[in-house]
């Protein structure tokens, strides 16, 4: 029989599109012998008078070096003349136009299907084969049928009639070739590797002959099972060692060690799947590199689709590792489709749930474990504060942060909010690059005075999600590094309106000479003991945002800021006279700048006047 133009192009271009690693012919043979043989046992049981042999269901794999073949053998439930014609003549008979317009007319569920029916996967052997042969025999019939074909121009169909129960392909095997990622697919040693990555957990036992790749007589030597048969999602959770739930981490981590912590989850109804997570004691060494992997396995009927399924696992829990296995999804669903699925998308929204929940249970029961977690991974956990905005309140509930509270012990918000004094009315953080700088602060120095609790934000990250956060549990986050910091007792307030009106000239003249690097000249109520302070507005960019974004090769667009005075510092009482006695001291005043820039870690715009000033002014004191 012969095939149409056009179907040659469309199994070409199944074939390169949907498999970029040849392996996995393998793993598709092996799924349809495996679905074959759950058909059996289904059939078996609804037909008692079937007349089907089902002692020792299984899958066979048979390489020959000689031969250059490979056959894949099952005793399932095997295939008529017609349902050969039907399943794996499909692309044969159907023809571009018709494939095409049934992928047009269904929905997404069933275009997945027709996507990943039988006669793509078995397709795929055309990859590594010149040839492929077929010999199937339906349970309860008595006579097989042969299909065979170069998956070029025709294929043949004829009777047999002394064919086993169930399905064997035989392909003749292509030249292996190692540059084109094409391995020796006679060679048991390549086998028993595939099978451990695609088709461990398969239910039917994978077996190969005994002794096959080595020499002697082994004719009644038991078969070698390939396959683990372990799938530990399925298993009843009591039924599980810590050691297997331990070993199997390190199969899908590449870890050395035992997980932090394991985590099972399963729903059944619409959406059918299971999932077996862990969280690790260290993180992946390329946790918060650009190009680092990210996402689970993912599996179908136990069958391993991928690895690294970034659809299932947001890029802010990429230090997740496990396995999801879904019942309903087709074998051959690309990353594209993934992206779309509505399937993929709710299991996503239940595990990043139950993800959280875990960590918020652990951080209340077990914060030893918590905090080693929060050590190794919390900077990438805080990266959905500015990513999942579905998720944000429970994030940040989850997530703990330094303070000046304990300088050990860090906080969670809901604790912060139960030791705020009366009155309070915001979270108070500032951001910077290490705690010492923060606590060293001038923008501290209030906070401290009056025992005002205040977090202290250090990761890189922290400069941009509080950005974001409007606030937690109905109340505000405000950085005591911007806008006006209102701290003071009634009288306080009296004494320092009245001070308004003594400094107002300082403040208009001080502007005028440092007009081109701040917006304004003000006094402070947050200063104890600095004579100066650089502050944002509630919306300006922080200079460690403009350092991070300058060392990204990108230029910050120039904010000038404001520049508060401490009124009770000599320095700027100083300055107070020295102006009311009509001295110019416009140096100093570009000094007392400079010094308040470089207190909060920022840099001169030009280092060698502020140097020659600085000269200048120590010679007049000798």
């Amino acid at each position: 029989m012969e095939f149409q133009a056009e179907a040659r192009q469309l199994l070409r271009l199944m074939i390169h599109s949907i498999y970029s690693n040849k392996d996995v012919f393998l793993r598709e043979l092996i799924s349809n012998a495996s679905d074959a043989l759950d058909k059996l046992r289904l059939a078996a049981y609804q037909d008692k008078d079937l007349g089907a042999d089902t002692d020792d269901l299984h899958v066979e794999l048979v390489p020959d070096a000689e031969a250059r073949t490979l056959t894949v053998r099952d005793n399932g439930i095997g295939m008529t003349r017609d349902e050969v014609v039907d399943l794996i003549g499909t692309i044969a008979r159907s023809g571009t136009a018709e494939l095409l317009a049934k992928l047009r007319e269904a929905g997404d569920d069933a275009r997945q299907e027709l996507i990943g029916q039988f006669g793509v996967g078995f397709y795929s052997s055309f990859m590594v084969a010149d040839r492929v042969e077929l010999v199937t025999r339906k349970a309860g019939t008595s006579e097989g049928v042969r299909w065979s074909s170069d998956g070029e121009g025709t294929y043949t169909i004829e009777p047999v009639a002394d064919a086993p129960q169930g399905t064997a392909v035989t392909l003749h095997l292509k030249a292996s070739d190692a540059e084109d990622q094409l391995h020796d697919y006679a060679d048991p040693s390549v086998l028993r590797r595939i099978v451990k990555t695609y088709s461990d957990f398969i239910t039917w036992p994978v077996r190969m002959p005994a002794g096959t790749g080595t020499a002697g007589d082994t004719d009644d030597a038991a078969p070698e099972t390939l396959n683990s048969m372990k799938a530990l999602w399925a298993r009843p959770q009591k039924d599980v060692t810590e050691e297997e739930y331990a070993e199997f981490y390190r199969h899908v981590s590449h870890d050395w060690q035992e997980p932090l912590e394991t985590i099972r989850l399963a729903a059944e109804g619409t959406f059918e799947y299971q999932a077996l997570l862990f969280l690790p004691k260290v993180a992946p060494m390329d946790l918060y590199m650009r190009d680092a992997r990210r996402g689970v396995q993912l599996y179908v009927r136990r069958v391993f689709i991928m690895d690294d399924c970034e659809a299932l696992v947001p890029e802010y829990l990429r230090f997740v590792k496990g396995v999801i296995d879904a019942a309903d999804l087709s074998l051959n669903v690309s990353r594209e489709i993934l992206q779309q699925d509505r399937q993929i998308s709710a299991i996503r929204r239940r595990l990043v749930k139950k993800v959280l929940s875990v960590l918020g249970s652990m951080r209340d029961n077990e914060p030893e474990k918590f905090a080693t977690f929060w050590e190794q991974c919390g900077r990438a956990l805080k990266e959905g504060l500015l990513s999942d905005a579905d998720n944000r309140d429970t994030i940040l509930g989850v997530s703990v942060f330094e303070s000046t509270h304990d300088a050990e012990k860090p906080t969670s918000l809901a604790a912060y909010k139960e030791r705020m004094r009366e009155g309070q009315e915001a979270i108070y953080y500032m951001t910077g690059d290490s705690r010492t700088a923060i606590e060293a602060s001038p923008h501290m120095e209030a906070f401290r005075d009056k025992g005002y609790e205040v977090l202290l934000l250090t990761d890189p990250v922290d400069e941009v999600w509080v950005d974001a956060v409007d606030g937690f549990d109905g109340t505000p986050l405000r950085s005591i590094a911007k806008g006006q910091v209102d701290l003071q007792t009634d009288e306080e307030k009296e004494e320092a309106a009245a001070k308004q009106a003594e400094f107002a000239d300082l403040c208009t003249w001080m502007a005028e000479v440092l007009t081109s690097d701040v917006k304004e000249v003000r006094l402070s109520t947050r200063l104890t003991t600095s004579p100066a302070v650089l502050v944002g507005d509630e919306f300006d960019m922080t200079p460690t945002l403009e350092k991070m974004y300058r060392a990204m090769g990108q230029e910050p667009p120039k904010v000038k800021r404001i520049l508060e005075l401490n009124p009770s510092h000599p320095l700027v009482t100083g300055l107070r006279d020295a102006r009311a006695a009509g001295k110019d001291e416009s140096g100093t005043v570009e000094l007392l700048h400079g010094m308040a820039l470089l207190a909060e870690g920022g840099e001169l715009a030009d280092p060698s006047r502020f140097v020659g000033l600085l000269a200048e002014r120590l010679q007049h004191t000798l």
